[in-house]
């Protein structure tokens, strides 16, 4: 049920039995002895971090992945004890904060180990941390080189602990396999690395959903599910992808109604004129709260279970649509930006189309004022 009864005229409403049955559908695809790392970043895709994680790990997940020190607090903060990876940089200035709500870092920069492993030293037993190794992205990570040099030559302060080994792919959803598989060759070589100088590394993982799904061999001891877990993917058509529910839907409600006359403009710099007498219909969401100005003259919602096309720019605040075609359309009528209504639905993958974007950005971009509704598992 809604955690409250407050009429909200704009909300997200974020399906956890959805959200565990994406889970199980994934956990179906995997090797046995592989683990899951949900990733709850970016407010969990803008699901809400806190309310998705706890029911992650209700459902069993053992660890949550983040991308920043603030990120990792928050869930600490809500009560959540499973271990929290943070996946982003990590600098100096943050080590105080890391050990004090027991996050588990990502070192991406041998650099930072002496300093990591001198405030590590006040902890009973070494501190886990993951290392990331650069096979391809062209971003965060040691070098084959640098990891080689910080294994063989004993520099890994006895402070820490080595509890995970991992990359990320670049390609894992592109056209052909070629990439992926060049980076799997330079990870192989990082854990046979690894091995060679004693270390015995429980976490190994370098698939997110995607790479998981297409190329089984990726998933090692752990995976880090993300976007499958809320209900989408970006693999090609060719690729068999579990069954997956959407757990997000966007609403709101018409504000307004208004008649405008034949050659009469609507919104900023007149960009949509009417060519007949139409009723326009106006929604209080607007770009402030995720709806992309690309939509403008473009998207729609769902109106008495019809489709009503945006007219005009899409403001901060509001947005405009043509509800001529609709009959009986009112005030307090319910608008679906994302969601079912009626026989019609609109994905966040169809806004993604219209936009020009991935449905990752559609869910990330849906704005921290828009409430956040849950419908319980």
């Amino acid at each position: 049920m809604p955690t409250t009864s407050t009429f909200l005229p704009t909300y997200a409403s974020i399906d956890l039995s959805a959200l565990a049955y994406n889970l199980a559908q994934f956990r179906r695809i995997l090797s046995p002895g592989c683990d899951i790392m949900a990733v709850v970043k970016a407010n969990a895709y803008g699901h809400g971090a806190v309310e998705t994680g706890k029911a992650l790990i209700r459902q069993g997940v053992s660890r949550v992945a983040v991308v920043s020190i603030d990120e990792g607090i928050a869930l600490r903060q809500a009560g959540i004890n499973a271990p929290i990876v943070i996946l982003g940089p990590l600098f100096r200035n943050q080590l105080s904060d890391l050990f004090a709500h027991q996050l588990t870092p990502v070192v991406s920069d041998a650099s930072l180990l002496p300093a990591l492993a001198q405030a590590a030293s006040s902890f009973p037993t070494p501190y886990p941390i993951h290392l990331k190794v650069e096979t391809g992205m062209g971003r965060l990570g040691l070098t084959q080189d640098e990891l080689t040099k910080l294994l063989d030559h004993r520099k890994f302060p006895g402070t820490l602990q080595l509890e995970g080994l991992m990359t990320h792919l670049a390609d894992a959803d592109g056209p052909d396999s070629g990439t992926t598989q060049e980076q799997l060759a330079r990870f192989r070589e990082a854990i046979r690395t690894v091995a060679a100088g004693g270390f015995r590394v429980p976490l190994i993982h370098a698939a997110s959903s995607g790479g998981a799904v297409r190329f089984p061999e990726t998933q090692f001891t752990l995976v880090r599910p993300g976007i499958m877990l809320y209900g989408y993917h970006t693999l090609p058509s060719s690729v068999a992808v579990p069954d997956l529910k959407p757990v997000l839907s966007l609403r709101t409600s018409i504000a307004q109604l208004r008649t405008v006359q034949p050659g009469h403009k609507v919104s900023y710099g007149g960009t949509f004129t009417a060519k007949r007498a139409a009723t326009i219909a106006i929604l209080p969401i607007g770009y402030a709260d995720g709806v992309s100005r690309h939509l403008s003259n473009r998207g729609h919602v769902l109106i008495h279970g019809q489709r009503a096309p945006i007219a005009g720019i899409v403001c901060m605040d509001m947005i405009m649509v043509d509800v001529t075609d609709i009959a009986g359309a009112a005030v307090g009528d319910e608008a679906v930006l994302i969601g079912r209504q009626g026989d019609e639905r609109i994905t966040a993958d169809d806004i993604a189309r219209w936009t020009g974007t991935i449905p990752y950005e559609v869910l990330c971009t849906i704005g921290p004022r828009v409430p956040r509704q849950y419908l319980s598992s």
